[in-house]
């Protein structure tokens, strides 16, 4: 009987393994970057732009969301996503990626991913975190 405890707690855990990777240009110092702009997707119903508004501005930049004709010209970088969801009796978040990209040059300057192939997963505004604070923290 133990080991049967000890075999589905080890089952679980390994189920619940998520991966976030982070990438930045070593040549771009993102510190540099005060103003950000996210591009709201159109099939986004989770408000998953509003949420990296948030962690961006708790980051201590500048934010704001919408469609791209409503960019302020201030904009040091623009921040795209694509978010995938499964369902299994809930719905839940099984990859993030985010691409930071220079305003004025159009190149990415940094991304991230999180991927949780399981229903045991973070919530959003977790994963935003774990995926904008390395990319931004100071060098």
């Amino acid at each position: 009987m133990r080991a049967l405890v000890v075999l589905l707690a080890g089952v679980a855990f390994l189920s619940a393994c998520s991966s976030i990777h982070t990438q930045r240009d070593p040549k771009v110092d993102l510190g540099h970057y005060r103003e950000f702009f996210v591009e709201h997707r159109l099939s986004d119903d989770r408000r998953i732009d509003e949420a990296i508004v948030d962690e961006l501005k708790a980051l201590g930049r500048n934010a704001s969301a919408g469609p791209m004709t409503m960019m302020p010209q201030s904009a040091d970088a623009i921040v795209t996503y694509q978010d995938e969801w499964a369902w299994d009796f809930k719905s839940y978040l099984i990859q993030l990626n985010i691409q930071i990209r220079d305003s004025r040059r159009e190149r990415i300057v940094a991304t991230g991913n999180y991927q949780q192939p399981s229903m045991f997963t973070k919530k959003p505004p977790q994963v935003i975190h774990a995926i904008l604070a390395p990319l931004l923290k100071p060098r």
